[in-house]
């Protein structure tokens, strides 16, 4: 069952490369083709994305305080955090499904370099085995065991492109692929070259730089993504950020050379649709339909906070003071960005510069001014009480 939806997957994405490589004769060309068209098709889903990621980091403010609010009521928290989600029409989700769409293509991709008889060129396994009996009769000797084995269908490909003639019109539906590119050879493995590096000239070279290149642009890439999205780099990202190009170097070395090229376009690509990204998101990050006023509302938030410490109720009553308007005042007071404990850790040390106060007596002003309890038992706490 697996294997037949497997199958069924792959038969789009090798129609494609087929099409491609029937209208380049370039193997490596119509998978940079491939891999172009497939950026095309997630460019959208990116985008929506990653207007949601903009918008939830428009949200931060109101998240911190539910969770800070409700932190000891974790159901009450999680359906605020819903109605949140609900009122604002931001799907938390949104903005990370798209970043899983290209493991499902690359593993459909593996498939059909891996083999090319079945997923390229569609043909049955009762055609196949005649190919590999007629190619047995010329002096083809089938892998056995091994990794070898796994590759079988390129070696038998590449044997069948050597010995076309004896082949042509034999067969519906049998492509004489040619695995060359650049004078290097894309059924290769890295892994198999290096006692040749000295005496294989660029055909050996080449294959064994694609995973450098491979892997050094991935990880350019992460750096470029992590910067345009305003992503912290904490100690996950930092980990992530190395991990995956190392992992793509020992695979590349490991995996056929073709996939190094898919991971070169792609990463290529990937920056590319990042700045794309960027360039159309630009008034999404500073006007994600925003108004005027505020606009207003939230410079004179951000100015507030600069010299004293406010709760997020207090700050809504000094905007309103200002003369905005509630939805101004709340609006401004959501994506000003404020830590409401850290706002309350402030203020309780503002209040201790001036007069004393005992943990309790503390807590119960913080609470006066707006704070919540947890807030002002943060507060209290920060100043040691």
């Amino acid at each position: 069952m697996f294997a037949q939806l497997g199958y069924y997957i792959c038969v789009p994405f090798a129609w494609l490369t087929r099409v491609f490589y029937s209208l380049t004769g370039s193997y490596g060309l119509a998978l940079i083709l491939f891999t172009l068209v497939v950026k095309l098709v997630i460019l959208p889903f990116q985008l929506k994305g990653k207007k949601s990621m903009l918008r939830m980091n428009r949200m931060q403010g109101k998240m911190k305080d539910i969770q800070t609010r409700y932190a000891n009521n974790k159901q009450r928290q999680q359906e605020e955090m819903a109605n949140l989600y609900a009122q604002e029409g931001v799907n938390p989700m949104s903005g990370c499904l798209w970043s899983f769409l290209p493991f499902p293509i690359l593993i459909a991709l593996y498939a059909i370099i891996r083999q090319p008889l079945r997923y390229l060129m569609g043909l049955s396994m009762d055609t196949i085995t005649a190919i590999s009996d007629a190619a047995a009769k010329l002096g083809y000797a089938a892998a056995e065991g091994g990794q070898a084995a796994a590759y079988e269908q390129i070696y038998l490909a590449k044997f069948v492109h050597q010995h076309w003639s004896s082949f042509q019109g034999q067969f519906d539906g049998l492509i004489n692929l040619d695995y060359n590119f650049l004078g290097m050879d894309l059924a290769s493995q890295g892994s198999t070259l290096f006692k040749q590096i000295t005496t294989g000239g660029w055909p050996v070279i080449g294959v064994l730089l694609l995973p450098v290149i491979a892997t050094a642009l991935q990880f350019l890439m992460t750096v470029v993504s992590m910067k345009s999205s305003g992503a912290a780099a904490n100690s996950q990202s930092k980990m992530m950020m190395y991990l995956m190009p190392l992992m793509t170097l020992w695979m590349g070395y490991i995996l056929p050379a073709a996939l190094c090229v898919y991971w070169i376009a792609n990463s290529l690509l990937m920056m590319l649709q990042e700045v794309i990204c960027g360039k159309i998101l630009k008034t999404e990050k500073i006007d994600l339909e925003v108004t005027a006023s505020q606009k207003n509302a939230l410079g004179s938030a951000q100015s507030y906070l600069r010299f004293m410490a406010f709760s997020y109720s207090g700050l809504v009553h000094q905007l309103e003071y200002e003369g905005y308007s509630n939805a101004d005042a709340t609006f401004a007071a959501d994506y000003c960005g404020a830590d409401w404990n850290e706002q309350a850790a402030k203020s309780a040390e503002s209040y201790l510069k001036y007069m004393s106060f005992s943990r309790s007596s503390l807590i119960h002003q913080l609470e006066y001014e707006g704070f919540t309890a947890d807030q002002a038992t943060y507060g209290a706490d920060a100043v040691g009480l």
